[in-house]
């Protein structure tokens, strides 16, 4: 019975009615949910309440390919079933109706193992089930061992396409692929050692190892990334770039391909662009409460310079493209000028630049400011001539984002004005800088409190701490003890005390002596306060602050 909480007796007896009156054989509580009474997370709720089943996040779990080997597809299918994990004898199984004695018995049957049902909605066993019954999945150990017994050749150009578009290759340079982007990585390594091939993802800024591959498999996994990216498998001498656009399970993603020369082989790095939405929003970048109310009046500045800074893989491009998608309305003209183009936004006119072809930033940003731009994006502040047209674009009312590598926030003064800007532009046109870091963050079914030694408090000092986090790792996190990532800030905000330090050349440290007496959050400090939150632990500060 439906806890009359979530619905009503009328619509209740709507949907016994509409079940009643219906061929499809469907659930009372399905068929509500079809109705948009109740959602599939309030039916999986009472079905746990009454009858004492845990509810399984599938979104938790790694879902194993190698799991097919105890569930064959046609019963999981028919019995809307997702093998989960294995522990020993037990078979840890995700069900739309865990009590189905039936389907529980059929599995225990094929599995040979006992089953530990979970429940979990039909929507996402089925988006599971399209995960793991893939003709991209194999048994790679299978694969691998095949390969094994092949001798490193030197494959003509011919024979090499011909081995590349045979199943074997394509299913595995797929299946590394699509368990990159099931796991979260955001980067792939297919690196060449002198006796095999190491398959690394960095997932949460971390590389790990996901599997070795034999040598034999080098040449014909290579230029089968290379084929895809539309890149030359001739040329083995000189760095090659290029793209993938794929569709990995049904989700489309974008990926950028380098090739890199090294003395034992080509070495492949793929960057997984993704378009989650969630990323676009800033209320889920990890900012503090304060640093967020300050950018977000940041952004809605008329004009002037917005700029983001932090090393390579801080997540600068994704705080611009949330900032922008934070103001982005129809009464905006929004250009931005990239290389590459990563996350692509409805409404916004994204260019690409190509230096090689002459289209350089300074070049295309001379063009924007033709169109009649609202806000302008520039991917990166690369050159003195780039910096002073958008100076001069913010002194003509444009609202101008970009970003600049250094190390904190006050630094990108003095990075500016290295480069040629005098300091009376600089003080004129920026309105703030933001420095960003990414930690990681600890896994919630692992945390657990930590006492922080001589060393910890040393480090966090003068900041204290009453209680600090840790985590030891588990199932669902890989064994990491961190799951994702956060971000952490220090936000310059340039005020009239501040821009006229800045006009005077005031030193570094006189800048940030006064932006510290007008309370602005260090990134140690912003570490720190996310620290007391039990949000991520000291030897992630450790790694990151320093």
């Amino acid at each position: 019975m439906i806890d009359f909480d979530y619905i009503s007796k009328e619509e209740l007896k709507e949907a016994v009615r509409l079940k009643n009156n219906s061929s499809e054989d469907k659930k009372i509580g399905e068929v509500m949910v079809d109705l948009g009474y109740i959602s599939e997370k309030e039916l999986l709720q009472v079905l746990e309440m009454q009858m004492g089943i845990p509810i399984a996040e599938l979104s938790d779990y790694y879902l194993d390919p190698g799991l097919a080997d105890y569930l064959p597809e046609n019963i999981a299918r028919r019995h809307l079933a997702v093998p989960l994990q294995r522990d020993g004898e037990l078979l840890l199984v995700a069900m739309s109706d865990p009590t189905d004695l039936i389907a529980i018995d059929d599995i225990e049957r094929v599995s040979g193992l006992n089953v530990k049902p979970h429940i979990s909605s039909p929507g996402e066993l089925r988006r599971a089930l399209d995960w793991i019954y893939t003709e991209d999945s194999i048994d790679i150990g299978k694969f691998l061992e095949d390969f094994e017994q092949q001798e490193e050749e030197d494959y003509a150009e011919d024979e090499l396409r011909e081995m590349v578009e045979e199943a074997p290759i394509v299913r595995l340079a797929n299946t590394i692929i699509s368990r990159a982007y099931q796991r979260g990585a955001s980067d792939i390594h297919v690196e060449p050692e002198e006796e095999y091939i190491r398959i690394r993802y960095r997932i949460d800024g971390v590389l790990r190892e996901e599997m070795k591959a034999p040598k034999s498999s080098q040449r014909a996994l290579v230029s089968r990334f290379k084929i895809i990216a539309d890149l030359d498998i001739t040329e083995h001498r000189v760095p090659q770039d290029g793209k993938i656009q794929m569709s990995v399970k049904g989700y489309k993603i974008d990926m950028r391909v380098s090739t890199l020369p090294t003395v034992h082989g080509e070495k492949v790095v793929i960057r997984i662009l993704t378009r989650d939405s969630e990323l676009l929003d800033l209320e889920n970048l990890g900012f503090s409460k304060d640093n967020l109310e300050v950018l977000k009046k940041l952004i809605k500045k008329p004009h002037g310079i917005l700029l983001l800074t932090g090393p390579t893989g801080s997540g600068k491009s994704t705080t611009l493209f949330a900032s922008i998608n934070e103001i982005n309305e129809d009464s905006l003209n929004v250009v931005t000028i990239e290389d590459p183009v990563e996350y692509q936004l409805e409404g916004v006119y994204q260019v690409q630049a190509r230096p090689k072809a002459g289209l350089t930033f300074a070049r295309t940003l001379r063009s924007i400011l033709r169109q009649d731009p609202d806000i302008i994006m520039i991917g990166e502040m690369r050159d003195s001539e780039t910096a002073e047209i958008a100076v001069r674009a913010a002194l003509t009312g444009h609202l101008v984002f970009s970003t600049l590598h250094t190390n904190d926030a006050i630094s990108s003064v003095t990075r500016l004005v290295d480069m040629g800007l005098p300091s009376y532009l600089v003080s004129s046109s920026v309105i703030g800088v933001v420095a960003q870091r990414l930690v990681r963050r600890l896994c919630p079914d692992c945390r657990r409190e930590a006492e922080l030694t001589g060393e910890d408090k040393a480090f966090l000092a003068p900041e204290t701490v009453e209680q600090a986090f840790t985590s030891d790792g588990c199932k669902k996190c890989g064994d990491t003890g961190y799951s994702g990532r956060l971000a952490l800030q220090e936000i310059l905000i340039m005020d009239s005390e501040i821009k006229e330090l800045i006009s005077g050349q005031a030193d570094e440290e006189k800048l940030k002596r006064k932006a510290l007496s007008q309370g602005m959050t260090t990134l140690k400090e912003d570490g720190v306060g996310k620290l007391r939150e039990g949000l991520t632990d000291v030897d992630e500060l450790k790694r990151i602050i320093f």
